[in-house]
């Protein structure tokens, strides 16, 4: 069985167009590494989110400056906009009245519990939803002791309690999120949270790390999840370029079957008999069809070995040999290529999908 086959049954909210929970498809979570203030960058590295298949993206709401330059943000993103805010709620009342598509906040560092309810009801007024955040790090200090023996308990019990609360004022329109840089409570955490009531979870592991061990302890924790049919909008949390974490995000959903509109890239490991430089190729390959919103599988194979017969099921792909790169579709050698092989490749790709 699929992870598809067992999605967690919730209740539905929007962010901007995209649906979260309900029978919506896990959707894609990213943040910019630069504060709204800075304008031009953080609309940069938007497009180059929303480019790789990024469907939602966060921004930093720090200071007034920031919540300034919201506006332009919003009214030029091409995707949905959450304000993300920590400390001081007025910040995150304000990024509600300028129109952001959503706010994501941590009850825990907002302040009082009136500061809270100016928030949702600022919220409720825009018609937006919130996303209440449960950070293992950032717990109230009625659940300190617990959190030193039972920390995803902790985090469950913090994130429950904000949802009564929150309920009381008569706001549902929530997603939650509970994470731990430790992917086995931020399992447990969302495990005993998820029988608590019916809102989305977005899942993630906060501060996984670097690109590559981060990926892997974002991807244990989110594989079980999944399969386990919680989470209904994720993030991979990588240092460094946001656009990894899309690619990783993408391919994970794709890997479970819960999305089939991403592109597979298909790469050997390469070895002495290599005669292409195939990490080159596949990584551009897969920064430039990440967000085509097809399913298509390309191969790159270095050597006649791991060439076409290895990768017989890829739609296209290049395979090395001592005379040059050869083009394939299904495994079946259909030309030497003369020039370029990663562009021949791209063009083959845009034909596939009807680009040209």
């Amino acid at each position: 069985m699929s992870a598809a086959a067992g999605r967690r049954r919730t209740r539905q909210v929007f962010c901007g167009d995209v649906a979260i929970g309900g029978s919506a498809p896990v959707s894609i979570q990213s943040m910019c590494t630069c504060p709204a203030s800075r304008t031009e960058d953080a609309l940069g590295e938007i497009e180059a989110l929303a480019g790789a298949g990024c469907q939602i993206v966060r921004v930093a709401i720090r200071d007034e400056g920031d919540l300034e330059s919201l506006p332009e943000i919003l009214e030029k993103s091409s995707i949905p906009v959450v304000a993300d805010i920590h400390f001081r709620h007025i910040l995150a009342v304000g990024a509600a009245r300028a129109g952001a598509a959503g706010l994501r906040i941590n009850p825990g560092n907002i302040g009082s519990e009136d500061r809270v309810r100016e928030v949702i009801e600022a919220a409720g007024d825009a018609g937006i939803p919130v996303r209440v955040g449960v950070n293992g790090g950032s717990l109230e200090k009625r659940l300190k002791k617990l959190a030193a023996s039972e920390p995803a308990r902790a985090m469950s019990e913090s994130a429950a309690g904000y949802m009564e609360m929150i309920e009381g004022w008569g706001f549902t329109d929530m997603i939650f999120s509970l994470k731990s840089s430790d992917p086995a409570v931020t399992v447990e955490a969302n495990a005993l949270f998820a029988g608590s009531g019916d809102y989305p979870i977005h899942a993630g592991v906060t501060e996984a790390g670097p690109p590559l061990s981060g990926a892997a302890r974002s991807v244990v924790a989110l594989t079980k999840l999944l399969s386990m049919g919680i989470g209904d909008t994720i993030r991979i949390s990588l240092s460094g370029d946001p656009v990894n974490e899309v690619i990783v995000a993408a391919a994970l959903l794709s890997s479970l079957g819960l999305r089939d509109d991403f592109p597979r890239i298909i790469s050997c490991p390469t070895c002495g008999r290599c005669h292409l430089d195939v990490n080159g190729i596949a990584g551009r390959l897969e920064r430039e069809l990440s967000g085509c919103g097809a399913g298509i599988s390309v191969a790159v194979m270095g050597c006649e070995v791991n060439g076409p017969g290895e990768a017989r099921e890829a739609d296209i792909g290049i395979a090395g040999s001592k005379k040059g790169a050869v083009l394939f579709r299904k495994g079946e050698i259909v030309r030497t290529i003369d020039g370029d092989p990663l562009e021949t490749l791209l063009e083959e790709a845009r034909r596939l999908l009807g680009g040209t």
